[in-house]
């Protein structure tokens, strides 16, 4: 065999064998969810002020290190990969964990180490990795892409001022991340959250709450500038794109285990429900929708990973895939449980309504076929992939 080849073979063959050391991370991370983020707990937490335990969260920065498992080293973090951070979010998506992860690890952190060095990036960067602070992303997109037309904040020196609605995370976070237009262009900026007005927002799922965040003349630190503050932005978008998904798999591997888990345990007749046809074909078809977004959502951390394909379209793949998978295993999550499954008591509400909140985050599955739609058949390209660490060109 040509060994360019063979390398190209063992590179596909290996794209989805998880290493010795991530089977060990993933144990530990889902034993640490267990104990942390258990059905009671996570019901308390969800309807409490602040809608997460800092205690906990802080043990997931300082004792297990996976709020930055993709920060190199140089950058206070652990030195991993965009796969290591991956398997630690599907436990997250597992229990429904409860913080600020979709704000803090699956944006804000993404963004601040593809941002050029500085102290203020430095220094919010080491404290989120640690878990002694916390962020949201408060900048507005379209199917997951950024469009410098949709930002509504501006800055004036050291200040800025605006609104930006429906913020993920924004109620209760340290630090507020977001987009402004100034003088000389569009920048990434900081704020802390105590600077700003927060309206927090009735929402569906209350285990991933938003707020509406306004500044006014609010005091900012820049992150990035004109020049690197797109691509930042477009980076820290991808990841949270890839990690959502893999977050998604995650729930509905869990709904998954619990049909089959209910189906066996459930007599009708006397027998399991488990041996009618229609729940077998039921199962049999979650799990299927399952495996699709497994593949595609992993595809999508490795496409960013090493650039071996062209994170916009995979990472928009996975998403379409993700979001309609967990949707559609949540809905029949509840059907094989019957009238249990539709009351307030049983679990599979909260992980209904996290499916049909996260289907709308970063764009809708529909939003994202169009555009794997223009991708395939307008300007598709397997170049342009970017460097997990610091989103640059490969």
């Amino acid at each position: 065999m040509d060994e360019k080849l063979a390398d190209q073979t063992l590179r596909s063959a290996g794209e989805f064998s998880f290493t010795e050391e991530q089977q060990d991370l993933r144990a530990a991370v889902r034993k640490f969810c267990a104990d942390n983020f258990d059905e009671a707990t996570v019901r308390r937490l969800m309807e409490s002020p602040t809608p997460f335990d800092t205690k906990v969260w802080n043990r997931l920065g300082a004792e297990l290190g996976v709020l930055g498992l993709s920060v190199p080293e140089a950058d206070g973090g652990v030195g991993g990969s965009l796969v290591d951070q991956a398997v630690a979010v599907e436990q997250f998506g597992t229990t429904l964990a409860c913080g600020p992860l979709f704000g803090t690890v699956y944006l804000a952190i993404p963004a601040l180490v593809a941002s050029p060095d500085s102290a203020a990036r430095d220094e919010l960067l080491a404290q989120l990795v640690e878990g002694t602070r916390t962020a949201a992303f408060a900048v507005a997109d379209k199917a997951g892409a950024f469009e410098p037309s949709s930002v509504t904040v501006t800055a004036d020196n050291n200040t800025v001022s605006g609104t930006v609605q429906r913020v993920v995370d924004g109620a209760a976070a340290d630090e507020i991340l977001f987009a402004a237009t100034g003088s000389d262009g569009l920048g990434l900026y900081a704020v802390d959250a105590k600077d700003t007005q927060r309206t927090p927002l009735m929402t569906l799922d209350l285990t991933r709450p938003q707020a509406t965040i306004t500044f006014v003349d609010s005091p900012a630190r820049r992150l990035a500038g004109p020049e690197e503050a797109e691509r930042v932005i477009t980076h820290a978008l991808q990841v949270g794109s890839a990690l959502l998904a893999v977050e998604q798999v995650g729930a509905a591997q869990h709904l998954l285990d619990l049909s089959v888990e209910y189906a066996k345990s459930r007599l009708q007749f006397g027998r399991q429900i488990g041996s009618f046809q229609a729940i077998k074909h039921k199962l049999a078809d979650m799990l299927v929708d399952l495996e699709h977004a497994r593949s595609t959502a992993y595809h999508a951390v490795w496409a960013l990973s090493d650039g071996s394909d062209d994170p916009a379209l995979a990472v928009s793949i996975a998403q379409a895939t993700a979001s309609a998978a967990l949707s559609h295993i949540a809905a029949d999550t509840i059907q094989v449980h019957g009238g249990i499954g539709f009351t307030w008591e049983h679990q599979a509400h909260l992980y209904f309504k996290r499916s049909a909140t996260d289907a709308a985050l970063l764009g809708t599955a529909e939003q994202h076929r169009s555009r794997v739609a223009d991708f395939v058949l307008d300007d598709a390209s397997a170049e342009g992939g970017a460097r997990v660490a610091d989103g640059l060109p490969v």
